[in-house]
């Protein structure tokens, strides 16, 4: 029988924390094996994935303060984390992977700003500007 140093030498460099390292190392990799990760999987709740929002959305301002018309319907795109003009006027914004959106819109001397949450295929929210003069408020509805 043949003893070699070669083992002896591997556990001299044994250091606890290493060995901790490698164990928590061993029990992730065993967990995932058990069951496998998706991307889904691997999102916080109650965030959306990437595109999750693509698509036009109709828009419903109804007005609660201010003399500017009751409601009016603007239909929007979402591509990715933009929001843009689906039709007239010129619409700046952002949603996040949670559904809040913020968003700037322009149609000449008219300028808003709104802000809310997009969940699914709806969402809602506040909007406040001023409107051919007026200063006006409300809230907004969306669906796609």
């Amino acid at each position: 029988m043949t003893i070699s140093a070669r083992p002896t030498a591997f556990f001299a460099n044994f250091r606890p924390i290493r060995a901790l390292r490698w164990m928590f190392a061993a029990t992730v990799l065993a967990a995932m094996a058990g069951a496998p990760v998706t991307a889904d999987a691997a999102r916080p709740a109650g965030m959306a994935g990437p595109g999750a929002f693509d698509g036009i959305w109709n828009v419903l301002f109804t007005t609660r303060a201010g003399n500017c018309s009751s409601t009016n319907s603007v239909p929007f795109t979402v591509t990715g984390r933009r929001v843009s003009s689906a039709g007239g006027g010129k619409v700046t914004g952002g949603i996040s992977r949670s559904g809040a959106v913020s968003v700037s819109i322009s149609v000449g001397a008219s300028r808003a700003t709104g802000s809310g949450r997009l969940a699914g295929n709806s969402g809602a929210g506040r909007w406040s500007g001023i409107i051919s003069g007026d200063s006006c408020s409300g809230t907004w509805q969306a669906s796609r």
